[in-house]
């Protein structure tokens, strides 16, 4: 029942951690880039819905909304004016940029809200489910299902509309891509909004389990949210999905049974194992580039 049980944890964490994955692995697969301050949005995300509703006294449902369209308008906002005009540069400039927008985004929320930790004003009274002497927390229910809702309608949204064939299609070849018709600018920009709009999600859905919201909250699961996106295969949606469970699975395991101390260092070290063994992650495609 204990294996039962940080199961049911490993879940919980690596949703989220596939949600934030989401947002890498599409913006890589469109961009050809790693947005590093993707992290600091989950951040910024959490700290609109705090605003919303601890200060200004919204609704919950309105606070939640306007996270999500605040962190979606910011992502389009910080593609346009920190990726866009480097596009023809080469990676280690856009690395480079990408690092200093997340500590932008650190520091300016450090300057706005201190260092201080602020309780987070949104919880979900869920009542838990009892399966024998097994408790399955009501919060875990529902990041399971909210999780599970927005990878589903992602998956349909890129397979089903035509603006996810433009996805697709501008994934591939962005310059055939364009001359058929597609406006690769706004669909970079969708790409942007929908993975800012995802973090923020999983930054309230974080923050809620927390308890907390602070400064500092969206470096280190960014980090292994990143490692989620790598182990799967970065660029692959389904693979983002996969790393992110695997990755929560194996965290939650290795902290009962091994060490809690190193469960970090187990996380980082199967991912050095996985790219070792297949570098392409474990649902990427190994792309031959003409010289």
């Amino acid at each position: 029942m204990k294996l039962l049980s940080q199961l049911i944890n490993g879940l919980n964490a690596g949703s989220i951690y596939a949600l934030i994955a989401l947002g890498y692995t599409m913006v890589y697969g469109i961009a050809k880039m790693i947005n590093f301050a993707h992290g600091d949005i989950i951040m910024v995300g959490a700290y609109v819905v705090w605003v919303a509703i601890a200060v200004l006294k919204l609704p919950v449902s309105v606070g939640l909304i306007i996270g999500v369209a605040a962190c979606a308008v910011l992502g389009i906002f910080i593609e346009k004016v920190a990726y866009k005009p480097l596009r023809k540069a080469p990676p280690l400039a856009v690395l480079i940029t990408a690092i200093g927008v997340s500590y932008f985004l650190q520091s300016a929320s450090l300057l706005i809200f201190s260092s201080a930790k602020r309780t987070f004003p949104v919880s979900f009274d869920i009542p838990a489910i009892t399966i024998g002497s097994l408790v399955v927390p009501g919060q875990t229910i529902l990041i399971l299902v909210v999780t599970s809702i927005c990878m589903i309608a992602l998956h349909l949204f890129i397979n089903k509309t035509k603006a996810g064939s433009a996805m697709l299609a501008v994934s591939e070849d962005k310059d055939a891509a364009q001359l058929m018709g597609v406006n690769v600018n706004k669909t970079i920009s969708m790409t942007f909004a929908i993975g800012s709009a995802l973090a923020a999600v999983a930054g309230v859905l974080f923050a809620s389990s927390y308890v907390y919201v602070y400064p500092t909250m969206g470096s280190l699961i960014g980090i292994k949210a990143f490692v989620a996106a790598v182990l799967g295969g970065i660029g692959s949606v389904p693979g983002a999905m996969l790393g992110g469970i695997l990755l929560g699975l194996i965290e939650s395991l290795s902290k009962t049974y091994l060490s809690t101390q190193l469960s970090n260092a187990i996380v980082f070290g199967i991912l050095i194992l996985v790219l070792l063994v297949r570098p392409s992650g474990l649902l990427g495609k190994s792309r031959t580039e003409k010289v």
